[in-house]
């Protein structure tokens, strides 16, 4: 292996990857660091029930131990990935993991569900440190013609970390109360520091421009009331209630447009939407999310409030859609370094509709063969989606804006599942019962919908226009 040039060496990029060696040892940290952000989010939903007991904690008042931390993880995703992109993608890394671990330990030594709340919106903003820049980092300590195949281990992780995360819980919570929980993340938060200290290339790239903190205010106002008022569409709290924060979300997006409308690389990337392969990839993301969030959020009350399953055996019963999710997605990883990932994700999509369809037309009383092969179709084709598009979303922005495109990755992700929420309480609203069966209609929908907008990425120019 020749070794680094100066430059190379002086700035962190490498244009055809690292060094082997390094390169596997990045990719661990990066996946533990993954898996520590996904899992905590798992865990945190499974243990709500017991930390709201022990904190006498009204079952409202402790969904803010959930929302606070997806809150202000969408509020920091893009101003971080944007300071990435100035000061370098392994600060904002290395940092969010520390603030990560710091606020897990918060999180343990809580006593009040205020400072668990606060805590929980600490650990939000360093997950978000992780998860903005995760992509591009990724990006860069990989050649191009295994891009593919690592954006699959990425995907793999995600799910395979989302489907234990009940599982985990519930072991931790049989041996040991709750704070524990958090304060597992400590260690394995200090050795992925640790070694992303070692292994991360420091990403210095020159820019022509400051970190401009108003606009980043703004962003995260944009998208932090976006989502609040998701959510109180999702709880059916009330026209007024939801509109409110969404008229402040529009309002904080056309200060920061006229803001920024002449920045050279503005904090709500409008310069990668001029891009039609990049556009197409947000779009086909936020729809294929919408469509798991829809049926996330209404198969387990079509299990239990109409089919009659109990709480464990709907949680077996959601478990082959990650377990495909996980086998899938290295599939798909390693063939979109071969084949067009236009057509391996629209392909993915085509499936997941066609899942989500079966499930709808379940008969009255199915068996658990019934109900698992379905939900194994929704999962295979969710997973064929994930990777390639991964790839396409990086590929097709510049490297200097891979820190803006790698933070519009858990965006997209994290604003279509919100909407799935909310669409699932609207069906409720509108039908009853049998909301929860049109809802996965819906679902089967957006799917399709993220389908054509995949393949029109076959013949749309990667550049701007």
């Amino acid at each position: 292996m020749p070794e680094a040039s100066s430059r190379q060496r002086s700035t962190g990029v490498f244009p055809d990857g690292l060094p082997d060696r390094q390169r596997r040892w990045a990719m661990t940290t990066l996946v533990l660091a993954i898996a520590l952000a996904t899992l905590d989010t798992a865990i945190a939903n499974t243990a709500l029930p017991t930390i709201a007991a022990d904190l006498r904690a009204s079952a409202d008042q402790a969904i803010w131990i959930i929302n606070a931390y997806q809150l202000a993880m969408v509020a920091t995703l893009l101003p971080l990935a944007a300071w990435g992109d100035v000061i370098g993608l392994r600060p904002v890394y290395v940092g969010g993991l520390l603030l990560f671990t710091l606020a897990s330990l918060g999180c343990g030594l809580a006593e009040s569900l205020p400072t668990l709340t606060a805590a929980r919106v600490l650990q939000g903003v360093g997950a978000a440190g992780i998860l903005s820049v995760t992509n591009a980092l990724i990006r860069f300590i990989h050649p191009a013609d295994r891009l593919g195949r690592a954006q699959g281990v990425n995907a793999l992780t995600v799910a395979v970390f989302f489907a234990v995360g009940p599982t985990v819980a519930s072991a931790v919570l049989s041996i040991a109360d709750w704070p524990w929980l958090f304060l597992i993340n400590i260690p394995a938060g200090l050795a992925a520091a640790l070694l992303a200290l070692r292994t991360i290339p420091a990403n210095r790239q020159p820019v022509a421009h400051r970190f401009d903190l108003v606009a980043a205010l703004l962003l995260a106002g944009m998208f932090g009331l976006l989502i609040l008022g998701l959510g109180e569409a999702a709880h059916r709290t009330g026209v007024l209630r939801s509109a409110g924060p969404l008229l402040g979300s529009v309002a904080c997006c056309g200060i920061l447009l006229v803001r920024q409308r002449s920045h050279p690389a503005p904090l709500f990337p409008v310069d990668l939407f001029r891009r039609p392969v990049f556009a197409l990839s947000v779009a086909t993301s936020v729809c294929s999310y919408a469509a798991q969030g829809l049926a996330f959020v209404s198969l387990p009350f079509l299990f239990q409030n109409v089919l009659g399953r109990s709480l464990v055996e709907t949680g077996l019963l959601m478990t082959p859609w990650p377990v495909l999710v996980a086998i899938a997605a290295p599939v798909a990883g390693r063939l979109s370094d071969r084949h067009p990932v236009a057509m391996l994700s629209g392909a993915g999509l085509l499936v997941l509709s066609l899942g989500m369809a079966l499930l709808a037309a379940m008969p009255d009383q199915p068996g658990l063969a019934d109900i698992s092969w379905r939900l194994a179709v929704c999962g295979a084709g969710f997973g064929f989606f994930q990777s390639p598009n991964l790839k396409a979303l990086m590929a097709s922005a510049p490297r200097e804006r891979s820190g803006a495109a790698s933070g519009l990755i858990p965006t997209a992700r994290l604003i279509g599942q919100a909407g799935g929420a909310a669409l699932v309480a609207a069906c409720f609203s509108w039908a009853g019962e049998p909301g929860a069966v049109l809802a996965l209609w819906l679902g089967a929908g957006f799917a399709a919908i993220a389908s054509v907008a995949s393949v029109l990425r076959r013949t749309a120019p990667s550049s701007a226009r």
